[in-house]
């Protein structure tokens, strides 16, 4: 029986990145349709940067960059200085910042309040600036991995 991968292997980020990434792609071609083809298309247009079209475009692009975000540290975990609390919390902090674009669309669709959106844009903020605070600490002031992986 294989063992689960823990998050500080970065393997369900990348998992969750090209998962949603591809859905925030099939989100994309939904907004062309509803931007060009969809029967109210010049309605929809007219409402570029206001309402549900305007939070609709920023799910999209958060959701996208926020996948893309999730493939790097992913890719990163393995390699990344630090303890194994360290990586899992970085992988955990980026996971949870798809919530962010989740709670734009749930505020549209379903008029949620916007803790997700607060909850998701806090967590990959930490995640990210945690990543980056743990590397530079390990890779640019001298401390060694076995060092790292020690501390």
């Amino acid at each position: 029986m294989r063992n689960r991968a823990s998050l500080s292997t970065g393997a369900h980020n990348i998992g969750a990145g090209l998962i949603f990434l591809a859905g925030f792609m099939v989100m994309g071609f939904v907004l062309i349709y509803l931007r060009d083809f969809a029967p109210d298309a010049e309605e929809w247009a007219a409402s570029y940067a206001e309402g549900t079209h305007f939070e609709t475009r920023l799910a999209h692009v958060h959701g996208a960059l926020f996948s893309l975000v999730n493939i790097v540290i992913g890719l990163l975990l393995p390699h990344m200085p630090g303890t194994v609390g360290q990586r899992s919390a970085i992988g955990g902090l980026t996971l949870a910042g798809l919530l962010m674009p989740l709670g734009i669309l749930a505020e549209v669709l379903f008029g949620l309040p916007p803790i997700l959106v607060i909850v998701g844009g806090v967590s990959i903020l930490a995640g990210t600036l945690l990543a980056g605070v743990v590397w530079v600490r390990h890779r640019c002031f001298g401390a060694s991995t076995s060092e790292a992986l020690n501390a």
